[in-house]
Formats: C-alpha cells, structure tokens, sequence
C-alpha cells in the first residue's frame, strides 16, 4: 500500500472538425488542471477530432500514434510534469475505417493505448459503420506514484466485464474517455453505470464526456463507494479528485466483494 495521493482531473469540452482548436483548449485545460493539483488529466473520447454525423472525413483526419495529435499531447505533458490521457482517431487496417484509441502518455510519449471494444451500435447509432473494433488483449495500465490508472472508453461502460478485467489488473482507478450521446434517461444511464462500476470493483471510476448539445456532460470521478467526489455541470471545464490508494484498501477490507466472488471473467470472439 501507498500512501501518495494523486490529482486527477476530469477535462469536459466538446472537440470539433479541427483539430488545431481542439489541441488550443486542451492545452487550456491542461494548465487549468495542473494549476489545480492535477497529475492525471482526462479528456473525452473523439478529442483529436469529432464530426457529427460520422462521415468519410473521419478516416482522413485519423493518425497514426506517434502522429502530431499524440505528439502535442506528450508535449504538453512534459510542460506541466502530468499524465494526459485522450481520444484520439487512429488510423485503422480497415479502408474506410478508423479506431478509436484513447491514448495515456507523460513526457517520453505513449504509456498506454486503448482501442474501444464495444462500438456504439445502439439507440439508433451506427459506430462500426465507420470504426474498426479493438481486438481482445491484455488491459490497458499505467501507474504513477504507485497508482495503477486503467483505460476504458464510452460505451464500455455497459459491459461490467470490462471494468471487471480492469480492477484485477490491480487498478486503482478506471479512466473513461467518452462520448456519451444525450437522449432519453441518458444522463441518468451515464451517472448510474460509472456509480455502479466504482461499487461492483471498489475503486475509484473517473468519467470525461462531451458538454450539450452533443454529450450529456457531467463529467465526475466516483469514490469505492460510489459517491461523486467532483463533477462538471454542462460547461467547458476541468474538476480536480485526490485519489487515495489507502481509501480502496480500507474499502475492500470492510467490503471484501472482489475477493468473495465465485466467478471470472472470459473473453469471447
């Protein structure tokens, strides 16, 4: 156990068709952040660049990781001495396609990459029409301080597998990177499945979104037991959570769920 506690920040904007402007308010944000006690900045899914609705404009905007949207990432991350994770459009194998990735990088570059499993065909929306899908691999981790920090994106988020996986990587926090699209109950959907992801594997669970009209916003981090510890209403902003490692040791002793389990979790095609 570890007794450092570390600033998280969840980054709410809306990225758009312009990826110079979207790298300006990040770079914003990331100063806001670390002027905050940030060390970990979050930002929504779709940040390199996001069109509405999807079209072939997606596939000529995706990068490559070490193309320029990473590169001032990890140039901003060694400015402000933090971790910077993202949605980023990466190219993909697929013609026509993209992934979605959500990248974590410090100042030497990429720590972790993290390409969305489940696409958002749902709710009248169309994902795989225009992204190519994550193949089944090894989770997704970084650690700071001793902290393990794990990577999930959006629509994961409704499939408790994922973070399940996640939290025996022996991850103190789930990073969700999303576009989590407005409609009927949809923020209730977005605040009841990251509350319950943080109860299920007692850890803390940050979540970025888009801002309205696209996003439902209220971007927060929830404690091990399931309580928002800061959140975002509807505006362009950053909000600052100290995640305390000691906090989800004392949690699971009182709360031995993760142990007490009788089942695992395996991987399908």
């Amino acid at each position: 156990m570890t007794g450092a506690t570390i600033g998280v920040a969840v980054a709410q904007f809306a990225p758009a068709a312009d990826e110079s402007a979207n790298l300006e308010v990040i770079a914003t944000l990331v100063a806001r952040a670390r002027s905050r006690g940030a060390k970990v900045v979050l930002f929504p899914e779709y940040s390199s660049y996001f069109v509405d609705p999807f079209d072939a404009s997606l596939a000529e905007h995706a990068q490559d990781l070490d193309g320029p949207f990473v590169t001032a990432l990890t140039a901003l991350a060694s400015e402000h001495d933090v971790h910077i994770v993202a949605g980023l459009v990466e190219r993909a194998d697929t013609k026509g396609h993209v992934r979605n990735t959500v990248v974590a990088v410090d100042a030497g570059g990429v720590v972790a990459r993290y390409r969305k499993l489940h696409l958002y065909d749902a709710f009248g929306q169309r994902e795989s029409d225009w992204v190519e899908p994550g193949a089944l691999e090894a989770p997704q981790t970084f650690e700071l301080e001793g902290i393990r920090f794990a990577l999930m994106t959006c629509y994961d988020l409704r499939f408790p597998e994922v973070s399940r996986v996640l939290a025996d990587t022996g991850a103190h926090v789930i990073l969700v990177a999303a576009e989590w699209v407005r409609g009927p109950l949809k923020e209730d959907h977005w605040r009841t499945l990251l509350h319950a992801r943080a109860i299920e594997n007692t850890l803390y669970v940050a979540g970025a979104d888009h801002p309205p009209p696209l996003g439902v916003g209220h971007s927060v981090v929830v404690d091990p037991q399931g309580v928002p510890v800061v959140s975002i209403g509807t505006s362009t902003d950053v909000a600052v959570a100290f995640v305390d490692p000691a906090i989800v040791d004392r949690v699971r002793r009182v709360n031995p769920a993760l142990a007490l389990r009788r089942y695992t979790v395996t991987p399908r095609d």
